[in-house]
């Protein structure tokens, strides 16, 4: 066993690993406990980690399969990992809304970790909400409708494409200006934990498969408000060179925009995941 300390932030979502410092080897075993670890909580949280571009991939990549981001460019030479930009004057933050990540893809990815570069001075945190917590808070009625049901994902969806415009002016690709669509299951089973969680989400569910979006809306808002009840959700007050790794199976999370005048800068990378069932 190695010498891990694990400081959950809340009950439902997130923790702290310390006693690690990644600038060093990191062994097999650590990766394995650290696996486990996020597992239990869904997204986990390094401090005073100040890993190099390339240093940085090579750690993601011990954890998966690094997919690229289908709508804006990486970075010149690690074309695999995405700035995550907002600059003094602009106004939307990229991501700046409760989302998972492109569930709107066949295979939507399975995490995604980001390291922080520079901040402002206050604001600019991040929040995260358990999936399992918000499905497990439900009806056992409830619980038995939603599972027959499968949620249409797309990626334009307007609160979510507002908060790509300022990166699509600057660095989009190819596909930037595409419409990309899915239909998931309403309730995923995680394929590692075995667990159930909810797989809808704000930023890019649209209506229930075979029912209008005039007639899903009244359900849908009422299982976005459950997702983020505040007793699911942890909020992560980012420093430089904080690291985040969350499981985009069954956690969403949300971006701050509260720091309008600083720039802002973290890198992303995202993990392959497998078709939700």
């Amino acid at each position: 066993m190695t010498q891990l300390e694990v400081r959950p932030l809340s009950r439902a979502v997130g923790a702290e690993i310390l006693g690690i410092n990644l600038l060093n080897p990191v062994s097999d075993a650590q990766i394995a406990e650290i696996r486990k670890i996020w597992l239990q909580h869904s997204v986990v949280f390094f401090r005073e980690q100040p890993l190099e571009p390339g240093a940085f991939q090579a750690f993601a990549q011990r954890f998966g399969e690094i997919i690229e981001y289908p709508f804006v460019k990486g970075l010149p030479d690690f074309p695999l990992i995405v700035p995550v930009l907002k600059l003094p004057h602009e106004k939307h933050n990229f991501g700046g809304v409760w989302h998972t990540d492109t569930t709107y893809l066949q295979e939507p990815p399975m995490a995604t970790m980001l390291i922080a570069r520079e901040l402002p001075p206050v604001g600019g945190d991040t929040l995260f909400a358990s999936n399992y917590a918000a499905f497990e808070g439900l009806s056992p009625a409830l619980q038995d409708t939603l599972r027959t049901l499968k949620g249409v994902n797309s990626s334009a969806k307007a609160a979510v494409t507002h908060s790509r415009e300022d990166r699509l002016a600057d660095s989009a690709t190819d596909k930037g200006r595409s419409e990309l669509n899915s239909e998931h299951p309403v309730v995923r089973t995680h394929p590692e934990t075995g667990r159930e969680a909810l797989y809808v989400n704000p930023g890019h569910t649209v209506r229930f498969a075979g029912w209008t979006e005039e007639e899903s809306a009244p359900l849908l808002n009422y299982l976005f408000e459950q997702q983020v009840k505040p007793e699911y959700t942890c909020r992560f007050v980012w420093r430089p060179g904080s690291i985040a790794f969350w499981d985009n199976r069954c956690a969403l999370h949300n971006p701050i925009n509260d720091y309008h005048g600083y720039k802002r800068l973290l890198h992303r990378i995202t993990l392959k995941g497998d078709k939700p069932a």
